[in-house]
């Protein structure tokens, strides 16, 4: 689909960066050097042809020193510049040519001859013109996905791996003890077997696994991203020199000797270090960290932020953050056991570093408002995690363009308490969704993590558990493709679960005498509900029948639910003629009807998942995100109104001797193209 048309934000910082001090700029700025610096193993990861489509639009940009207008010629129209630019800031801000939210391919809506008019501008342009001329275009791939005539994954590269030599490569990887997260997996040149590619520095064949079928075997190379990873490595250590503590050169250190072994062993001493780091001026977040765009799941795309700490919002968190525990034990799991909050819930909650954040660097695909890490598991409920609120992408919720699926009566309200709903939404959602849960584990040495001898009873069924995670297992290896939407469905479950309680909004100074009002946030949530499952649709792949984002997924699951068990809580109105739905809330529902639904289905997921039923969570969850039916007419509106993609552009820093200086850039495509060709990545 040609891309013609985006929404600007710029995520501003200057105010933020102003009140560090100069060690504490120095670090920043080599930390978002290093994060920057990840940008080409995202472009390889997303797509073979990524690479070459960002050097032609930073060679074009060189070409005209970013004056556009001097490209105007005889093939060459001011509109064809417009719609170029639209293109090239959408592709830099997702860095790559498919959407960082639902995994689709975009194109430049521009005609063939534009671009070959002005790939003649260069012979470095016409050399990346013709590695690109095919691919740039409207033709298959056209999704992310198994490797198929209409789906690509990179992560799979050269298009020769299908789902079948996945499954028995990752048993091979678990029982060596290697974690997928940081490699890629293809099929030799000469067909005659398989290579994992390990993300390192350092090249090689690190080892040799034979298959279980006897024929061939699995070799695990090393050097994959090596020249990326160097230069991240190199920022790292400048960085080091300005740690604020011994904690951050610790983590810093073990980064860089991640990144140049590919030892994920190092990496998660790493992630032990970096959460016991708290409240930090400088935050940041590395690694091969969400797995979303992997199809099967479990391989993670590089991501780099370095984000500077609002110390007023942080207070404001923090406050809740001391009062978890009374909020966890009225989650649908909370017995009386383990001080009232239940075999299924770890039996300290350790109040983790939450805070506010204004991204500085933030290289990724996708720009989330909120992040809870690290995503291993055992790390989590040994060592504690982390919680940040991005603020300053948090704020363009307030000010996009939204669908149209309020009712006009209603809808100014709702966007005036879309924001303080969706924030505290999200608040909840990475504090006590990502934040809770007790996996049921038996170790390496026999030991278990509960009383296997007198098991637990299963809150839904009544009776003991009979499945648990086996020595070696994990919630990714064991869930695969469904792990992350079933644990963004469990966070967004828990958040939405809790937005009314009066208690709770309260402390984030909402009551009968506030402006907006307890019942009014709760009722802005449920519209949310509705309009968010709506919206999900558009990440629907119909003639694939697959998902294209893990939260788009979720958020149909949740809508689906609350229509089929919420007793009319949600009503949806189609008027297919006029390609328009309506979102109607019945206030009075919402704690009789709605939050037994909610509460009914979170409490599915969190017992799936504690108790590693993939099987039964694969056969509730499909069915609760299935669409079909009237589902299908509604996608087709939903389409006909999406509005335009976001897209930001942030600041960059420079160094000259030894003062650092922010730049800021214009909220515009210009905007975003100059940020990253003057960023040198």
């Amino acid at each position: 689909m040609a891309v013609s048309e985006v929404q600007v934000f710029r995520l501003d910082i200057a105010s933020q960066f102003h009140h560090l001090t100069d060690r504490e700029k120095r670090y920043a700025h080599h930390m978002a050097r290093a994060a920057w610096f990840g940008t080409r193993i995202i472009l390889r990861q997303v797509s073979p042809e990524s690479p070459a489509i960002f050097d032609f639009i930073l060679e074009l940009h060189r070409t005209c020193s970013g004056a556009w207008g001097s490209l105007i010629g005889p093939d060459v129209s001011s509109e064809d510049i417009r719609r170029l630019l639209t293109y090239a800031a959408t592709f830099l801000s997702n860095v790559g040519n498919f959407y960082g939210s639902g995994d689709q391919k975009f194109v430049p809506g521009v005609e063939r001859t534009v671009l070959e008019a002005l790939a003649t501008r260069s012979p470095v342009l016409t050399s990346l013109y013709e590695e690109i001329s095919e691919q740039i275009e409207a033709r298959p791939p056209f999704s992310l996905g198994y490797p198929s005539e209409t789906a690509q994954s990179s992560y799979y590269p050269g298009g020769l791996i299908s789902e079948s030599d996945i499954t028995p490569v990752s048993k091979i990887l678990e029982q060596n003890s290697v974690f997928p997260e940081n490699t890629r997996l293809q099929r030799k040149a000469d067909g005659a077997g398989l290579e994992v590619l390990l993300a390192s520095v350092h090249d090689g064949e690190i080892a040799r696994f034979p298959l279980p079928d006897g024929k061939g075997s699995v070799r695990l190379v090393g050097g994959d991203h090596s020249t990326e990873l160097e230069r991240v490595c190199d920022e790292l250590k400048k960085a080091s020199k300005y740690a604020a503590n011994d904690l951050q050169t610790q983590f810093l250190n073990a980064y860089v000797e991640s990144f140049q072994s590919g030892s994920l062993d190092t990496y998660r001493d790493s992630q032990r270090l970096w959460v016991n780091d708290k409240a930090p001026r400088v935050e940041n977040i590395f690694g091969f960290v969400e797995p979303y765009r992997d199809p099967h799941g479990i391989r993670a795309e590089f991501e780099g932020l370095v984000a500077i700490a609002d110390d007023e919002e942080t207070r404001l968190l923090s406050k809740l953050v001391e009062s978890s525990s009374t909020f966890i034990r009225r989650l649908p799991w909370a017995t009386p056991e383990n001080d009232g909050k239940g075999p299924f819930e770890k039996n300290l909650f350790e109040p983790p570093d939450f805070s506010s954040i204004h991204s500085l660097a933030y290289c990724s695909s996708i720009i989330f408002p909120g992040i809870n890490l690290p995503n291993y598991n055992d790390i989590r409920q040994e060592d504690g995690f982390k919680n940040v609120i991005i603020a300053n992408r948090m704020v363009t919720e307030s000010q996009a363009q939204q669908y149209p699926f309020i009712d006009a009566s209603e809808a100014e309200q709702f966007k005036k308490h879309k924001y303080p709903a969706y924030y505290w939404w999200v608040v909840l959602h990475e504090l006590l969704g990502h934040g809770t849960g007790k996996m049921m584990v038996e170790g390496v040495d026999g030991s278990f993590n509960f009383d296997v001898e007198n098991p637990p009873m299963n809150p839904i069924t009544g009776k003991p558990i009979t499945s648990w995670y086996k020595p070696g297992q994990t919630w990714t290896g064991e869930f695969g493709d469904l792990a992350t939407t079933v644990d963004e469905c469990r966070a967004e479950l828990v958040g939405a679960y809790l937005m009314d309680d009066l208690e709770l909004l309260e402390m984030f100074g909402f009551n009968d005498d506030s402006e907006i009002r307890a019942e009014d946030l709760t009722y802005n949530l449920y519209q949310q509900l509705g309009t968010d499952g709506l919206r999900g649709l558009s990440n629907f792949n119909v003639d694939s029948g697959k998902w294209g984002q893990a939260h788009s997924r979720a958020h149909f699951a949740m809508l689906k639910c609350l229509l089929q068990d919420g007793g009319g809580v949600i009503v949806i109105t189609h008027n297919k003629p006029k390609k328009s739905l309506t979102v109607q809330v019945d206030r009075s529902k919402i704690r009789t009807h709605g939050k037994q639904a909610l509460g009914k289905m979170l409490l599915h997921l969190h017992m799936f998942r504690c108790t590693a039923d993939s099987k039964g969570c694969r056969a509730y969850y499909e069915n609760l995100s299935r669409v079909n039916g009237e589902y299908v007419d509604w996608r087709e509106t939903v389409l006909a109104n999406k509005p335009p993609p976001l897209v930001f552009v942030h600041a960059n820093t420079f160094l000259a001797e030894d003062t650092v200086s922010l730049k800021e850039y214009e909220p515009t495509v210009e905007g975003i193209i100059e940020s990253w060709a003057q960023r040198k990545v």
